[in-house]
């Protein structure tokens, strides 16, 4: 399933984040999954984004399992079935969807294999829309320099969700976006926390109708120590402590795409 996550694509070399647990890694279009087996939900997501050669092409593909990967390691349609659960995107559908028309439509059909989903709290509220768009405001700040960005996403994959179905649903999600900036490698780190989703009484997943999903912008080494993930240069490269005071480890609360500090 073609060429995976491209460790060059950005000026300064950038290896794909890794967990410490083993991982299936599997690539696909201009992007990677690191699936994390017992868990069966990735533990990492790596996708490389060209917004210069970004197509809007029209929704396409259905969600199915990879078949490279057994069933039972994956987190297929049965825990999404009659609740309110989403099968949210890791890797957008649009972001490996660039270049040439055909490249990209096969790009945006492999992001809904199973492994590239995680649950999530459905219904749509700002906090959410805001999270979706975090790819889109950093490329727009992008495109004074490179016009590329490489984003890393994947759940928190902790021991507090609760059980549901086979699997632990996630609390708390989180993305990293890269890009080169004037001075060299810059990064931004950020949280969505959907905590206050946890109600799965008599087998059904019951979602608060408002305040169900927080966006934080947050530094970085936040991340690798609660995700357990080795980011690499990435929190060498945060532009969170080199633009605001804030204390180690403080959470920026976003509530619309100008609280975000690039």
């Amino acid at each position: 399933m073609a060429d995976g996550y491209d460790l060059d694509f950005l000026p300064t070399r950038l290896p794909l984040p890794r967990p410490a647990s083993a991982v299936r890694e599997l690539t696909y279009p201009r992007f990677t999954v690191l699936l994390e087996p017992e868990r069966r939900l990735a533990a990492v997501t790596g996708v490389n984004i060209d917004g210069a050669q970004v197509q809007d092409l029209p929704r396409s593909g259905e969600w199915r399992l990879d078949p490279r990967v057994d069933a039972d390691e994956q987190t297929g349609p049965e825990v999404y079935a009659r609740n309110d659960l989403d099968r949210g995107h890791l890797v957008r559908r649009r972001d490996p969807g660039w270049g040439g028309t055909a490249d990209a439509r096969a790009a945006m059909e492999a992001t809904f294999f199973y492994p590239n989903a995680a649950p999530q709290a459905a219904g749509f509220n700002q906090s959410k829309e805001l999270w979706l768009g975090l790819e889109d405001h950093v490329l727009a700040y992008a495109e004074t320099t490179d016009q590329r960005i490489s984003v890393f996403t994947a759940p928190v994959l902790g021991d507090d969700g609760p059980q549901y179905r086979g699997i632990r649903i996630p609390l708390q999600f989180w993305k990293v976006a890269a890009w080169q900036g004037a001075d060299g490698l810059a990064a931004a780190g950020f949280v969505l926390d959907q905590s206050e989703l946890v109600d799965t009484a008599e087998g059904m997943l019951a979602v608060p109708p408002l305040g169900a999903f927080r966006t934080f912008q947050v530094p970085i080494t936040e991340i690798a120590g609660t995700a357990g993930i080795d980011l690499g240069p990435l929190t060498d490269a945060d532009v969170l402590p080199h633009r605001t005071p804030v204390r180690p480890l403080e959470r920026i609360p976003l509530q619309t795409a100008n609280d975000i500090m690039l």
